[in-house]
Parts: C-alpha cells; structure tokens; sequence
C-alpha cells in the first residue's frame, strides 16, 4: 500500500514523511554514486549535456549546448585548412569540465526519478559515437571542401592557358609560367586528389596550346615557344610529364630548319648565324642537321645567278649577308660553304659598280669599283673598273662625262698630243675620260701665285719668261674628252674643282694650263669659307705637217 493508505492510532507507528526533493549535501554518497557519477560523465562527454539533463541541472546543460552551437558554426561549413586549434581546445576544455562536474554531482546527489545508472552509462558509451561521427563527419567534409579547392585551382588554370593561347608567346609567356605551376603543385603535391588525377590530361592540353604556332605552320614563331616547352622538365616532374618530357626535340628541330632556310639570304644577318645555326648546336645528330648544308648552297647558287639580273647591288648585299651567316655557322662543313659565295660577290660587286654608273649614280659608282679594284688586285676587270670610277667621278662634277661607259679597250691610230702644266702653287691631280680614260698628277709650281682675276689669268698663266713650270705630256686619240682638275694641298683650304671638256682633233699639238684664281668676295688670300676657282685653258696649236 501506499504511505497514504496506513492505519493511524494508538498502537501505530507515527507517519514517515516523504523524503526530501532534493536529497542532502552532507553526508555519505547515496548508493550507486560511482555508477551514476560515471554515466553522467558519459553523458555530458557527448557534448550534448544529457548527464546534467537527467539530474535535472537545465542551466548547466544549457551551457553544454551553447558551446556545442558554438563550435558548430565556427567549423561549418568545413574549410579546406581545418579548424585553428584555439577553438577546439576550448571546447575540448569545456566537455572534459562538464564531464568532470557531471560525475561529481551525481556521486554527491540522490538523482530523481527512477533511472539505471547501468542503463544511462551504456548509453553514454554509445551516445559517445556522436562527436567521434561528428569527428569523422568533418573530416570528411573537410576533404570534400579540399577537393573543391583543388578543382578551382585547376580550373583557373585551364582558364589562364586558354586566355593565352589568344596572344603572342612573348606576351602570354608568364601566364603560360602561371599555368604551368598550378598544373606542377597539383600535380606533385595532390596526386591523388581528383584535381591532380586530372593535371596528365591538362598536360596534353597545355603543350597542344603552347606548341600551336607549330602545328600551324609557322615555324619562325615557333621557335620561342618550343624552347621554352624543353625548359619545362627542369621545373616539373618527368614522371608527371611522361612522353611530353621528350616530345619538343623533334618539333623544335623541324621548325628550326624551316625557319632558317626560310631567312637564308635575308635582310638580318645574325653574329650567331641563326636559326641553323642554333639547330646545328643543340641538335647536331638530326635529320634537319644533315640538311643545313646542301640548303645553304642551293641559296648560294641561287643568289649567284641573280647577281647578273635586273638587281646586282640588292644580290650582292644579300649574297655578303648570306656569307656572313653561313661563316658562323658552328659546323665546319657548312661554314666551310661560306667560299661558294666568295666569286658570286665579287661578279656582283663589279656588276653594281656598273649598273650605278649606268643608273647616274656616280658617286656611288666610284665608291663601289674603287672598293673593287683596291679588294681584288687580281681579277681581270680591275684596269677597267678604275676606268669607269674615273669617269664617274668626272661624271658627278660634270654629268656629261656619265653619258656612256668609257670604251673598254683602246682605240687604233694617230695619237694627238696634249701638254698640260701647272701655274698654281699647288699640285694638280687632272682625271680625263673620251676615248681613253686615265689620270695624271702634276707638283705644285714653287714659285707661282694665284691671279686677282680670270681675265690676268687668262692672258698671263703659263707666260712667265724664265720659270719652269711642271708640266706633263699625253698622247691621246682623237675625240671628246672630259677633264676634271682637283687641286691639292698647298694653297689653304677651299679650292674647288674644275670639270671641263674639249674635242681633240687630228693633226694638233695641244696645250693646257691650269691656275688659280683669287675669290672675288674678298681681298687677300682665300679662306676655307670663301670659294675660289681654278681655271684651265685649252689653246690648240696647228701642229707641224
């Protein structure tokens, strides 16, 4: 029966009252503590405070569960870096407090209601799996969040490579630098990682980009990013690249090859010699190699014989640049090619020098044959290129002299004399052309002065009783003839040259002197600022028959 339902009386027991709600907290633990003190440490372990729930200690538990909140929304949702370790050890410092103060209260505390402490341990054993879920949970989430980054990483490289193959090599060079590092730390540092089980296919992908300039034929362009792509197994993993490793050699080699035959003969000479030159170094074993030399001397012969067309000066400059290049190149074999061009320059040289003269290009006329004659002592053209640089230097004082070529051989018949002396206190160097071409120099005339006028010289050069004036003597054939005087040093700075013709005839001595005039700008002798002239006269004189 219940405590209600006993009898009251004499003969009775006095009632006992009900025990107290809350039992006392001195005293000898109440049977079954330790039990209990272990289950609600269990309990309260589990970071959801049910120990403090069944002994009804609601504030306390509400605290177990504010940390729990709290943890949670610092780790959710998971980064692909973890938790830092100040959270976690306060919250660690939190369940092992709680699970502590569980123990002790229930060991020192008569818990109400009728629970089994064999049961509420077994469950906290069980409830336990729920942090170490919650443990394993974010790790997982943990590794999924790493994957994401890791695929985002991978993707932003994808996206940088595709952004440069749009551009030049030189211009997208450092994003190709960028891509590539994200493709090596995925590769190498996650390979197990989904990103980095996809980096060998992004490989591919990525030489395909770099290479493009190659598989469209443009093999100049080429050149610079397939280097740089041999470049690559220094800085990433050979085993990462596999094939890749090795596969620019062969298209690197081709495109070399191309590229300089295709330059062979043009405007940019290179010290280094080029693209073959470079192919020849880093890939002497080739089939491209093995090329270089019959390519260098089909453009040789090729160029020889535009030396005798329409253009010689342009084949010429193009055959000396050719020279040049092939002379650098690091293969004896081929730079020893360099002499077939040798003859082909020396033909143009000559043809330019020609065709300037022919083009009125006199002054460069004479630069080029003199240049000739003075180079190639023993070619049969030499006496004839002197001849026409004499003619061309009369021709761009005097443009008459340019109407044809001096004649190349030397006419027949009677010779006509010419007698030329010098009345000027400088020597005279006299250039003629007609039908013979040549040049003679006469000294300076010690004792002679410069006239105050062309009329005294005129009437007074060379008429002088008692002096003896340098002279020479020429014996030409009949014809038109140009002369050109230069005077030399001796009489300051500032003579000019004096171009004049004559048409020597038949049956004739003829006699010329050559004087020097003072400027009419001025008194005194002349400066480097003030012109003067020098005038000779030609006076033919009836020769004795």
């Amino acid at each position: 029966m219940s405590w209600d339902e006993r009898p009251f009386g004499p003969d009775a027991s006095p009632p006992v009252p009900p025990p107290p709600s809350r039992p006392p907290t001195v005293g000898p633990p109440p049977p079954g503590a330790a039990l209990r003190g272990v289950a609600a440490g269990l309990l309260n372990l589990t970071g959801l405070g049910l120990g403090y729930a069944l002994m009804r200690r609601w504030l306390r538990a509400l605290l177990c569960w504010a940390a729990t909140g709290a943890l949670l929304l610092v780790a959710l949702p998971a980064d692909p870096d973890g938790l830092t370790a100040g959270p976690v050890v306060v919250y660690a410092v939190v369940l092992a407090a709680a699970a502590a103060d569980g123990v002790r209260i229930a060991r020192r505390t008569a818990v109400g209601g009728s629970w089994r402490p064999v049961v509420a341990a077994g469950a906290g054993l069980v409830l336990l799996a729920v942090p170490a879920g919650g443990v394993v949970f974010y790790g997982s989430a943990q590794d999924e969040a790493l994957e994401r980054m890791l695929l985002d990483r991978l993707g932003e490289g994808d996206r940088t490579v595709r952004a440069a193959s749009g551009r030049t090599f030189d211009a997208a060079r450092a994003d190709y630098r960028s891509a590539l590092a994200v493709y090596r730390d995925l590769g190498e540092d996650h390979p197990g990682s989904r990103a980095g089980r996809l980096v060998p296919a992004r490989l591919h992908a990525y030489y395909e980009a770099v290479a493009a300039p190659y598989r469209q034929g443009r093999h100049c362009e080429a050149v610079a990013p397939l280097t740089y792509l041999r470049t690559v197994p220094e800085s990433v993993d050979p085993k990462l690249l596999g094939d890749l490793a090795d596969w620019p050699d062969g298209p690197l080699a081709a495109s070399l090859y191309a590229c300089g035959v295709s330059r062979l003969g043009g405007p940019a000479v290179e010290p280094s010699g080029g693209e073959l030159a470079e192919l020849l170094r880093t890939f002497p074993r080739s089939a491209q190699a093995g090329k270089v030399g019959p390519a260098v001397s089909r453009k040789i012969s090729e160029l020889v014989a535009a030396v005798g067309k329409g253009s010689p000066c342009a084949a010429t400059e193009t055959l000396r640049g050719l020279r040049t290049t092939v002379a650098a190149m690091p293969e004896t074999s081929v730079s020893a090619r360099a002499r077939e061009a040798d003859r082909g320059i020396e033909n143009g040289m000559y043809a330019c020098g020609v065709d300037q003269f022919r083009s009125r290009q006199f002054a460069e006329a004479r630069r080029t044959l003199t240049e000739f004659a003075a180079t190639y002592g023993k070619d049969g053209r030499r006496a004839r290129a002197r001849d026409i640089a004499i003619a061309a230097e009369i021709a761009d004082d005097r443009p008459a002299a340019g109407e044809r070529l001096p004649p190349a051989g030397r006419p027949g018949g009677s010779r006509m004399e010419l007698v030329i002396s010098n009345d000027a206190p400088s020597g005279v160097e006299i250039l003629y052309t007609g039908p013979v071409t040549g040049r003679v120099s006469l000294k300076a005339c010690g004792s002679c002065r410069r006239f105050a006028s062309e009329a005294s010289g005129s009437a007074l050069a060379c008429k002088a009783g008692g002096r003896s004036y340098p002279k020479v003597r020429l014996r030409l054939p009949a014809g038109e003839y140009h002369f050109l005087y230069k005077h030399g040093t001796g009489t300051g700075t500032g003579v000019e040259s004096y171009a004049s013709g004559s048409r020597i005839q038949p049956g004739y001595t003829y006699t010329s002197c050559t004087y020097v005039v003072e400027s009419p700008y001025g008194l005194g002798p002349p400066s480097a600022s003030e012109p003067v002239s020098v005038a000779p006269v030609l006076l033919p004189a009836l020769a004795s028959r």
